[in-house]
């Protein structure tokens, strides 16, 4: 006769399991308060702006660590940024367009541009310890993760369905209740995939924030980035601590995937909008083992739950909660705000003392250094827009496939992230070396490395876009035998073409920034460059040509707001009205 014992070791490893994640969670929050610590110790310290960077292989922890606090410091402010500034312009019609058009434009400025006053005002602000040039590397990453986000968020909420709108204004939700329980949920699929290459952009940018020179000054932070241009620029090229470094970033970014973004994303599956549940869902060994932790479960619960009691009780009594308005009832005009009125004074002074200060500047600057400047900006415009050509023609079918088989994104998505986060500059030099010995030169190796800074907008949130399609609506093409070109252009294209339209403006940023880098290159002692913005840019930075420098990257705002007026405005409200999701 077999005995049946209490105690199954089934049951003894399912309970066990709770307590070790509670434990790991547990030293998780004791490494993040002794990081808290450290970084709090080094940024009180006497400012050093020129650090000496070792290269040897016992120092990448430590600069590894100083790298991942300011990425992830930046990611925050980005994030908060990005939900603040997509909600004011998708709710504020009478400033939607300029906002937009302004994001657009600072999207597409280079993070040189962005350094000189960034920098300089942070050190001015705290003038004595390092923190000053912290906060100002930590901004400089900000502006170079920031703009997609933004964008995405704005995108997902002028394409919320008309009727989970009107569903929200039947029950009476409060703004809070309709951001928290509507809006949010429905662009988080977007969100995170955009935060996915936000920190690729971070990790891209990290080498220019941390090493850069300004007005004479060589500054160097201790971080992976300038480790690793110090390694790539050493003559002959340090090899060994390249690869290391190498080594270390995509360690930091597999680890980033598998314990942040893929529960994430596991998570935000939930959010999909369809009518029936999709066969294929996406998992997540380290969410299954969170879920499993009673301390996660149940404080942030009890905390939330008396937060959101006390909100919702005060809210009950607003008008919002207790008029239902009518969709197509127009908003009653109440004038101009203050905090409008405010805003537009002080841009309206900022574009009046930019006029009469523009003679001054064409007057110190000759006529050929000024067709010089015309003639780089129709050359970048045009490796822009042939990166985008290029990148656009491979990505959104890989990023269809990678999005409609789960499986499939298990094993591509950690690649094309790591791919995307490995900073192109420090292989630059080695693909250079190749391209001169073939006969290519900088002339295709910007073209190069300016589609390494494109590709990755538009590859991420074509697989948010079709990782978005209900479940149903590939079925049903299935159902009716569908062929390949009729699903292309009715199911897979149609419900695309919002994220593709966000990713090809931030694309198109991303190729602006890239240009700097692209088309500037300091290689074995000498400087190699072509013509292009981005070389003046750089070359401006470099000699405090504070001047070509300011009417460089006005050049790059006009372009930018023509296009964004010609092409990219008309084809957003093309994506609110005619492929907006309804059921």
């Amino acid at each position: 006769m077999k005995i049946q014992h209490p105690l199954a070791r089934s049951l003894v490893t399912i309970r066990t399991w709770p307590f070790f994640t509670d434990l790991g969670v547990a030293a998780f929050g004791l490494a993040a308060f002794l990081g808290i610590v450290q970084m709090g110790s080094y940024w009180l310290t006497r400012q050093v702006p020129s650090a000496a960077i070792s290269l040897s292989v016992q120092s990448l922890p430590l600069y590894a660590f100083y790298s991942v606090v300011r990425i992830g410091i930046a990611y925050l402010l980005s994030l908060v940024f990005a939900v603040a500034y997509g909600y004011l312009a998708a709710y504020n019609p009478r400033v939607e367009a300029w906002m937009i058009a302004v994001l657009d434009i600072l999207q597409s400025i280079p993070v040189l541009s962005f350094l000189p006053p960034v920098m300089l005002a942070m050190v001015a602000l705290v003038p004595r310890y390092q923190l000053g040039l912290e906060m100002g590397a930590i901004l400089l990453i900000f502006t170079g993760q920031v703009w997609n986000m933004a964008f995405s968020f704005y995108s997902s909420l002028k394409s919320i369905p008309r009727e989970m709108v009107e569903a929200s204004r039947i029950y009476r939700f409060s703004a809070w209740q309709r951001f928290w329980q509507l809006e949010l949920p429905y662009s988080a699929i977007g969100l995170i995939w955009n935060s996915i290459v936000s920190v690729a952009g971070g990790w891209f940018a990290l080498i220019a924030c941390e090493m850069f020179s300004l007005k004479g000054t060589d500054f160097r932070l201790p971080g992976l980035g300038s480790y690793l241009l110090t390694a790539a620029s050493a003559n002959p090229v340090d090899l060994h601590a390249l690869l290391s470094g190498l080594t270390v970033l995509v360690l930091i970014i597999v680890a980033t995937d598998q314990l942040l973004w893929r529960p994430l994303i596991a998570w935000s599956d939930k959010f999909k909008f369809e009518q029936v549940e999709s066969a294929d869902r996406v998992t997540s060994p380290i969410l299954a083992l969170f879920q499993k932790s009673s301390f996660l479960l149940r404080l942030p619960g009890k905390v939330l739950e008396k937060a959101e009691e006390k909100i919702y009780t005060r809210m009950a009594h607003s008008r919002a909660c207790t008029v239902i308005q009518p969709m197509d009832q127009p908003e009653p005009n109440r004038g101009i705000s203050m905090t409008t009125a405010l805003l537009g004074s002080v841009a309206g002074l900022l574009i009046l003392w930019g006029v009469l200060h523009l003679p001054s500047l064409f007057h110190s600057v000759g006529k050929a250094e000024i067709l010089h400047l015309l003639a780089g900006a129709g050359a970048t415009f045009l490796r822009v827009n042939l990166s985008l050509l290029i990148a656009a023609a491979w990505t959104i079918p890989v990023g269809v496939a990678i999005g409609f088989h789960p499986r499939l994104a298990r094993v591509a998505q950690p690649i094309a992230q790591v791919v995307a986060s490995v900073p192109a500059t420090a292989l630059f030099p080695v693909l250079l070396l190749g391209l001169i010995k073939l006969g290519g030169g900088l002339g295709i190796g910007s073209i190069v490395l300016m589609l390494l800074g494109t590709q990755w907008y538009i590859l991420f949130n074509v697989i948010a876009g079709a990782t978005s399609i209900p479940g149903d609506l590939k079925e049903v093409s299935a159902l009716y035998k569908f062929s390949r070109w009729q699903r292309w252009t009715t199911v897979i294209l149609p419900g695309i073409f919002p994220y593709l339209i966000t990713g090809m403006v931030t694309a198109s940023g991303g190729a602006w920034n890239a240009s700097i880098f692209a088309e500037y290159f300091h290689l074995n002692g000498r400087t190699l460059e072509i013509l292009g913005l981005g070389a003046q840019i750089n070359s401006a930075t470099e000699h405090n040509q504070l001047t070509i420098l300011l009417l460089a990257t006005i050049l790059i705002s006009l372009m930018v707001v023509s296009m964004n007026r010609l092409v990219w405005r008309r084809l957003y409200r093309l994506a609110e009205t005619r492929f907006k999701l309804e059921s």
